[in-house]
């Protein structure tokens, strides 16, 4: 879990520009919350939430011009806290040149974008959403298969890697391998790689491979929801393995139950196809289809009329 954001990867992610305070960009953003300051423009600041981004719309400016210059300057300094990490102004609108003396002589970056006041707060939440989540990693392979997110995990050695590098170069995308890491948004869980092995794979007997030099920019996400656990696990005539698809289970992911299935992994199975079909099984029974269901009946229904005729 990342505990702080700074203003320049903020920056520098929303094309953000900087009107004064660049110098100042290494400034911490602690949470996801952004401010409308509109009560504290009036004067009210027994709740200021100082630790937010401040963000300027319309609205805020427009009602800003209503005042005298000396209330603009005193109210522009009360929000200048410590722990205050950056103004932000939407719609390219001009800043009021109090705040920008206020933010210039408490060491506050003062940003501005061209984005309406609502898809920038959007934006701006979306990412320190996303930044500041809990974060795990988990060992296994992330593909995207057919729009669905699959993560291939189990014991080291069993194949995961090179199963992943079939699934990509039948047309399939790569997002991580090795190792995973995940956070939670709302009720999904988004899987990234680490910065150090994005795009890359690790093949035993081959070494490190550039999946974007070998198959192209079109072979890799740089991030995807978890939508399945797919188990890579050694054939073992003792189990009994599950035939019909009927016994579901889950894998916890932080706060969410992400469908799961194990497949035994043996010589002469396409693993490849088989995690395919298992992706678009998954997806088929999002969309409301399940097969496992559908046998069930026409196993009832020829129970019954057996059942009848005799």
């Amino acid at each position: 879990m990342a505990e702080s954001v700074t203003v320049k990867q903020l920056v520098d992610t929303l094309e953000l520009k900087v009107h004064n305070g660049e110098e100042f960009l290494d400034r911490k953003i602690l949470t996801e919350d952004i401010s409308r300051p509109g009560l504290e423009l009036t004067g009210y600041f027994n709740y200021y939430p100082q630790e937010r981004i401040q963000l300027f719309g319309r609205t805020e400016i427009s009602f800003s011009e209503q005042m005298t210059s000396d209330e603009r300057l005193i109210v522009m300094r009360r929000m200048c806290q410590v722990d205050t990490p950056a103004f932000l102004i939407s719609r390219g609108l001009t800043p009021p040149k109090e705040l920008i003396q206020a933010t210039t002589e408490k060491g506050i970056p003062l940003l501005s974008s061209m984005q309406s006041t609502t898809r920038l707060s959007s934006n701006v939440t979306n990412f320190l959403e996303a930044q500041l989540a809990e974060r795990i990693s988990l060992h296994g392979v992330l593909v995207d298969i057919y729009g669905m997110g699959v993560m291939i995990t189990g014991d080291s050695g069993v194949g995961k890697s090179e199963t992943a590098l079939e699934l990509i170069k039948r047309g399939h995308r790569l997002v991580a391998d090795d190792r995973v890491e995940m956070y939670q948004m709302d009720r999904i869980i988004i899987g990234e790689p680490p910065e150090i092995l994005s795009h890359l794979m690790e093949i035993r007997g081959i070494g490190i491979i550039d999946v974007v030099n070998l198959f192209g920019v079109g072979s890799i996400r740089l991030s995807k929801t978890v939508n399945l656990v797919v188990n890579l696990e050694l054939w073992d005539k003792e189990k009994t393995y599950d035939r019909l698809g009927s016994g579901e289970e889950k894998k916890r992911i932080l706060d969410v139950d992400v469908p799961k299935i194990s497949i035994p992994v043996r010589t002469g199975r396409n693993l490849a196809v088989i995690i395919e079909s298992a992706a678009m099984n998954t997806r088929a029974k999002i969309m409301g289809y399940n097969a496992t269901e559908t046998f069930e009946r026409n196993l009832e229904k020829l129970i019954e009329k057996n059942s009848i005729e005799q």
